[in-house]
């Protein structure tokens, strides 16, 4: 099995700036080292490693650390999409080994249509013309925004990450209902079963407050574009590694057979970031 998306940080590098204190539990190093046991109890054998600092220096260091550790098999960096330098940097990491796509943290930028500035779409425009998988990460606020981008840039490979982060805590569907089927729409994105314990109610989350979230992403993306991923050690603020894996499990399972989770599970990712289509026989 393919974990799809879970970070590492070293905090002396210092250029995490969305921790602090409400975090707490975070403020230390997360690496191979730590995960590699975690895995192991779960089946999971592989994983894609994603950016959790705005800067290549970061996506430098996972991609040191991806290099010495046999199960991470990708790196989704981080670029600059409003930078004149883009294409440059693009080419650069696009020849680094392992090195599978980006994500820009749309979620933390104080402008919530930054994806839709001229240069921002000019430099999309690139990313899909070389086929690189781009992470969406975003609230729903985001969405409409994220969607006129889609608009603009047709065949762009992209993934939504963490289902676009509904308020499930607040028990609340709308809009984030409508707008996530508006995304799924684009047949070339994909979604991340990811990131909702934190999302959930602090302490007390249950399948029950997942469920309904869940289930709309299967009927919006179906089985072929759902990957499953931890947000490990973020999830660990809400839950064990375990926990996290047993809960999507138990979700899913009311809609798939064993192939259909096989493709959540393993085949989606390897595809999407891998180029692996031949595990499923397509083209």
């Amino acid at each position: 099995m393919i974990d799809s998306h879970q970070h590492f940080w070293r905090l002396s590098r210092g250029d995490y700036g969305w921790m602090g204190a409400h975090v707490a539990p975070l403020l230390r190093d997360f690496m191979p080292a730590d995960l590699a046991p975690l895995m192991a109890a779960t089946g999971i054998t592989r994983t894609i490693v994603v950016q959790a600092a705005a800067t290549m220096a970061e996506t430098d260091f996972l991609l040191g650390l991806a290099q010495e550790t046999d199960f991470v098999v990708g790196v989704v960096g981080w670029l600059d999409m409003d930078s004149d330098d883009f294409a440059e940097h693009l080419a650069h990491y696009a020849g680094q080994p392992k090195w599978v796509g980006l994500r820009p943290m749309l979620q933390d930028h104080p402008d919530d249509a930054f994806i839709l500035r001229p240069l921002v779409l000019r430099n999309l425009a690139r990313v899909a013309e070389a086929g690189v998988a781009f992470d969406i990460l975003s609230f729903t606020r985001h969405l409409p925004s994220i969607c006129e981008a889609l608009t603009r840039t047709p065949g762009l490979k992209a993934v939504v990450d963490h289902v676009s982060k509904p308020q499930i805590a607040a028990g609340l569907l709308d809009p984030w209902r409508d707008q996530l089927a508006a995304v799924a729409a684009f047949p070339n994105v994909s979604c991340k079963l990811s990131g909702l314990v934190t999302e959930a109610s602090p302490g007390a989350w249950t399948l029950d407050e997942l469920r309904p979230y869940v289930d709309h992403a299967v009927a919006c993306f179906g089985p072929d574009r759902l990957m499953f991923g931890s947000d490990w050690p973020v999830c660990t603020l809400a839950a064990s590694y375990t926990e996290v894996v047993e809960a999507a499990h138990a979700l899913l399972a009311p809609h798939f057979g064993p192939e259909d989770l096989d493709k959540v599970f393993k085949t989606n990712a390897e595809r999407f970031y891998l180029g692996r289509s031949d595990v499923l026989g397509g083209d």
